[in-house]
């Protein structure tokens, strides 16, 4: 794809905007970008942005980065797409880098505790926003907001996998478009594109997947298989290919494999890395590179500790989010080329609304982790953090303040009065 939609240099200042805004996990970055790229500067339209999330959350790894190379791949061809991706992780991957060695030298996570226990409403706040502002546009019909209903239900209390619910989704779109035309008649046109040669996808294919693994055979074959940077990058290779519904998914299955079977750091030290990252702008599944990070501190070989930590962080973040532009460069004009197509129009009519009920799961996963100490006991509720949401959730919608002013205020309000109890 060659068409530039927007000039590079003010799709290069959204691009680092958004990756340094990144916060609160898939359902906050979602946010971020739907009010800048859709509401604020209209350079996508509401249904092509759905179409692309609706890919992105099918693919291994963080739908998030995923949708941000997407977009970019669209507004800008591959250097778009690179610079989007880079940008949404590179912001994450420097301030865990620095708050890691802190750690591991000083072991002080205290004041980036209190920070984020005040950034958190203040992207509770945001996800409500953007969650109103997509339902207002997507669920228009009974039938929308019936699948939307039913996708939230099925994730948020049974627990069903996140692909049955897009297939369930698809399959009663499509039925409910054939059985009543008037269903979909309101999707607006779109233009016919060419079906991607398939010499070209096979290249393009083939050049990503070589730089995925290069660091995997090239750790294979100067240090051998017992080296423990050859370990981190083929465990966390093939975790990456397994990272299906998001970094919660798969946390428990690194954590278990990190820490019991592997011995590269404690059960305490996974804890503290999960809030590090979480405290960091770009996708929570960075927590990996924590762990590559302290694993290499831990077994540095010939090299200064400080410096395999390092070497380790960086490997393991290569191999986690290098796939990501594997699937979107390689995929993503297939999926421009299906838009045309009425069966999969019909179809989308449903998934649709099934990805705002998944948002909400996200959004009500997020506010439980926030508002309860113990997620789940009502007596364990913050009220103070429910008020700092409320407050900031005034401030975006009805005093239109900026978000980064809004995050800065409720960091700072929160991490006070998180401070002041702790003395």
């Amino acid at each position: 794809m060659s068409v530039t939609k927007v000039p590079l240099r003010a799709a290069l200042r959204l691009w680092a905007y958004v990756g340094l805004n990144s916060f609160g996990g898939p359902a906050g970055q979602i946010a971020v970008m739907h009010r800048e790229i859709v509401e604020r500067r209209r350079w996508v339209d509401e249904q092509r942005f759905l179409h692309a999330l609706n890919y992105c959350m099918l693919l291994p790894g963080p739908e998030a980065q995923q949708l941000a190379t997407y977009l970019g791949w669209w507004l800008n061809g591959l250097r778009g797409g690179l610079v989007a991706g880079l940008f949404f992780v590179l912001p994450g991957v420097v301030v865990l880098l620095l708050l890691s060695v802190l750690y591991a030298l000083y072991h002080e996570t205290a004041l980036l505790a209190a920070l984020f226990y005040g950034v958190k409403p203040a992207v509770v706040a945001l996800v409500a926003q953007a969650f109103l502002r997509l339902a207002g546009r997507t669920l228009k019909t009974n039938l929308a907001r019936a699948i939307a209903a039913a996708a939230f239900v099925a994730l948020f209390f049974f627990d069903v996998p996140f692909p049955l619910i897009i297939v369930a989704a698809a399959l009663v779109g499509l039925l409910a478009t054939r059985r009543s035309p008037a269903t979909g008649a309101g999707a607006e046109p779109v233009e016919q594109v060419a079906r991607p040669p398939l010499a070209r996808t096979f290249r393009t294919a083939a050049v990503f997947l070589v730089i995925w693994l290069a660091p995997v055979v090239a750790c294979l074959a100067l240090l051998g298989p017992g080296s423990i940077f050859s370990q981190l990058t083929l465990f966390f290779a093939f975790a990456a290919l397994i990272s299906f519904g998001g970094a919660y998914a798969l946390l428990a299955f690194i954590a278990q494999q990190a820490v019991d079977i592997y011995g590269w750091l404690s059960a305490r030290q996974m804890v503290d890395g999960l809030g590090l990252a979480e405290t960091t702008p770009g996708p929570l599944i960075i927590v990996v590179q924590f762990v590559g990070f302290i694993a290499a501190f831990a077994q540095p070989g010939g090299l200064e500790p400080v410096t395999a930590g390092v070497v380790g962080a960086l490997l393991v973040s290569w191999v986690t989010f290098a796939p990501s532009f594997l699937w979107i460069f390689t995929g993503a004009p297939y999926v421009e080329y299906l838009r045309s197509r009425s069966g999969l129009n019909a179809a989308l009519a449903g998934v649709g609304p099934a990805v705002v009920g998944v948002i909400l799961n996200l959004a009500a996963w997020f506010a439980l982790q926030t508002f309860f100490r113990v997620p789940g006991e009502l007596a364990s509720i913050d009220l103070f953090a429910v008020g700092l949401a409320i407050a900031a959730f005034v401030a975006l919608v009805r005093l239109k303040w900026p978000l980064l002013l809004t995050l800065g205020l409720s960091a700072a309000v929160g991490a006070g009065y998180y401070l002041l109890l702790r003395s």
